[in-house]
């Protein structure tokens, strides 16, 4: 027996008592771009009859965003450093009994493939699952793969890419371009309701703005500096995160939120244009909306530099106009939101005009071969 999500279950039960099914594990973690796309699959996994179920950590993002959405296993996980940290000595044992937890629950589920997105959490799954000869789809979102997805290849069967260009990091006959997948209930928004929620009115356009799952201390603070001259313009919708609403402003046409969820896909239906950070899943779900927007990626100094590539190949495609955090200022964010809806027809246009591949079909149709 299994404890999972504070409930019992009989995983030989819960997986079909021993008839054919076709089983399924994601994991993914660390943050929430490790973990949305698995959330866009789920659904297209249970209309395809898949048996689903969640290796995560105990109390990482992955387990408040999964839920109850479907069984969650959570292991222990070291955290992966690109720089010096005393925790780099212990980490490699928690790992090694993530390892352990991993292969103990493989053996139980039994899944037919796993699919990972990558993050800390996800490569003791991948080693176990590689004892078990359990095959392995990984999927990259960002230009450049990750630390954790360039340790778990050596393991894996299959590697799905977002960007065209990174075909040149992986081995060749190793890797599909796919696409990123996309949560669908984002198409679904109602700009009436997501005017509700904000009690904003039609007269101005409106910009929404996010800063990651776990919020941009930078881009806040330039926002607010910059509010007397934005709400001149615009309404703001500014998603902050955690612990980074200032209840002090409150002014007509300024609308913040810690965290949204459900509120999402009204709140991109309400904008007219998006400032964002450029994680992959942002661009991609920017992209599907063809939504006008800026970029502001993480500088190189703050990450290993992939919003910053994800940024530049997006701006070459003529879809973003990128604003680097080192020039960001109140002024320079003005001027930039000024110039985006001068010319957002063409924007619009070029995201109108990509050739991009339906991923999650895509998606499926490498789990569905890799599986058999």
């Amino acid at each position: 027996m299994i404890v999972m999500n504070h409930e019992v279950f009989s995983a030989g039960r819960f997986f079909g008592g021993g008839y054919l099914v076709k089983r399924i594990v994601l994991t993914g973690g660390g943050s929430a771009g490790h973990v949305t796309p698995n959330l866009a699959m789920i659904p297209y996994l249970q209309q395809k009859n898949w048996e689903i179920a969640y290796i995560g950590t105990h109390s990482g993002i992955e387990r408040n965003l999964i839920g109850d959405l479907v069984p969650y296993y959570p292991i222990s996980a070291g955290k992966l450093r690109r720089y010096f940290d005393l925790k780099n000595f212990t980490d490699p044992f928690r790992v090694l009994k993530g390892v352990f937890d991993a292969y103990r629950i493989l053996r139980r589920v039994r899944p037919n493939v796993i699919f990972s997105k990558g993050g800390f959490v996800s490569l003791p799954v991948v080693i176990a699952a590689k004892f078990l000869g359990i095959p392995v789809i990984l999927h990259e979102s960002d230009f450049t793969p990750g630390l954790a997805n360039k340790l778990a290849l050596p393991f894996a069967t299959h590697l799905c890419l977002t960007f065209p260009e990174t075909l040149k990091y992986v081995p060749s006959g190793k890797a599909t371009v796919t696409g990123n997948p996309i949560r669908q209930t984002l198409f679904n928004g109602s700009r009436e309701k997501g005017r509700q929620i904000c009690h904003f009115h039609d007269g101005k356009p409106v910009i929404l703005v996010m800063g990651g799952s776990l919020g941009a201390v930078r881009i806040n603070q330039v926002v607010r500096d910059a509010l007397p001259e934005l709400l001149s313009k615009y309404q703001i919708v500014h998603i902050c995160g955690k612990n980074n609403v200032d209840s002090s402003i409150k002014l007509p046409g300024y609308c913040q939120f810690e965290y949204v969820d459900r509120e999402l896909p009204d709140l991109f239906a309400l904008a007219d244009a998006v400032i964002s950070r450029a994680g992959a899943n942002a661009l991609f779900e920017l992209l599907a909306l063809k939504k006008p927007h800026i970029l502001i990626p993480l500088s190189q100094s703050a990450s290993r530099g992939d919003q910053l590539l994800n940024a530049r190949s997006f701006a070459q495609q003529g879809f973003s106009l990128v604003l680097e955090e080192e020039k960001l200022s109140a002024v320079s964010l003005v001027h930039a939101l000024d110039s985006l809806m001068r010319n957002r027809d063409q924007y619009i246009k070029a995201m109108s005009n990509t050739t991009l591949k339906d991923s999650i079909q895509t998606i499926m149709e490498i789990i569905e071969r890799t599986a058999k």
